[in-house]
């Protein structure tokens, strides 16, 4: 038997419940992991309040993890019990002692790089790497827009940013989130809290507007991405934060200037086994090298799953959440 996080139904973090639970064998193509540590993510509580309806109920939760190898599937090739592996895109469970991944789920993790820094990091590291390299692929000399610049997945790309030589204009809700933006490399911060967002991109940018605005907040600054790209620029947006955006007039992109507008989620881009260890390899790199930093600013233990996403939600957080089992 093994400890897990599970929901039975959905609603706030008081539907997590602690309990007991017998890990499956793995498959053919699967591969069973004891996990060492476990990253917390927005993503989690979306499945945990329905926005993202899990395959079934009860469901685990969390997609995101680093451990080691315990027990492998009679056809899988690329790992053996032993080896220390990543992952970042799931399937739901993580949020467990052990869990039973498909083979091309996972990635050797490197020696230098830590279980708590590769469950801290996976998901986010590899959406800022899907974002930045793919989505629109920074070359250096931009000035882009990066909503929640201080939070886990804003901290990273400030540091990508500035690595590329990319000026990022990074929007937070306070003064010390600001200074965190500035400390991770944002080259400017905007406080929406009192501050016009689109007036001080016109500002900064000399009325130039920014070629693409990166915007996982969703509902609430949709409008405010829309007034802050160029025209015939692209707005990315990769998340709901804040809720989803719903009730779009395609006609609104015309009227901003010819706008162009896409959702994209990391399982399309980390859609093979080659692109994922790809993918991870060159995050992993950006780490050795010194030129990201991964914050973990909390940890809690797997039982306490609860209170971790109530900070999270609250916005009470910087930086990365990771469970301990």
């Amino acid at each position: 038997m093994a400890k897990r996080i599970q929901i039975r139904a959905h609603g706030g973090p008081e539907v997590l419940e602690y309990v007991d639970y017998q890990p499956a064998e793995p498959g053919p193509h699967q591969v069973r992991v004891t996990n060492k540590a476990i990253g917390l993510n927005f993503i989690d509580t979306y499945f945990r309040s329905g926005l993202y309806p899990p395959p079934a109920l009860p469901s685990g939760l969390g997609s995101e993890g680093a451990g080691v190898v315990d027990a492998v599937g009679s056809d899988v090739t690329r790992f053996k019990v032993g080896d220390r592996v990543a992952y970042g895109s799931g399937p739901l469970g993580a949020y467990s002692q052990v869990h039973v991944l498909p083979e091309a789920n996972l990635v050797l993790l490197p020696d230098a790089i830590s279980f708590e820094q590769a469950a801290g990091v996976m998901l986010k590291g590899l959406t800022v790497q899907y974002l930045l390299r793919q989505t629109y692929e920074l070359k250096g000399g931009e000035t882009i827009l990066f909503h929640a610049a201080a939070g886990g997945v804003g901290s990273l790309a400030c540091q990508w940013a500035k690595a590329l030589g990319v000026k990022l204009i990074g929007t937070v809700s306070s003064a010390e989130k600001a200074a965190l933006a500035k400390a991770n490399g944002a080259w400017a911060t905007i406080d929406y809290s009192h501050e016009n967002v689109a007036q001080r991109v016109l500002e900064l940018t000399d009325g130039k507007k920014v070629p693409v605005v990166y915007d996982g907040v969703g509902k609430d600054t949709w409008l405010t991405s829309l007034d802050s790209v160029s025209p015939r620029g692209l707005v990315v947006s990769f998340g709901n934060a804040s809720g989803a955006v719903d009730g779009v007039n395609l006609g609104i992109l015309a009227a901003k200037g010819s706008l162009y507008v896409t959702r994209p989620t990391l399982g399309t881009y980390a859609n093979n086994a080659e692109n994922l260890q790809r993918m991870a390899n060159e995050l992993f790199e950006m780490i050795i090298s010194g030129k990201l930093t991964v914050d973990i600013s909390q940890t809690f233990a797997l039982a306490d799953a609860a209170k971790a996403q109530t900070e999270l939600s609250a916005r009470r957080t910087t930086g990365s959440i990771v469970l301990l089992p």
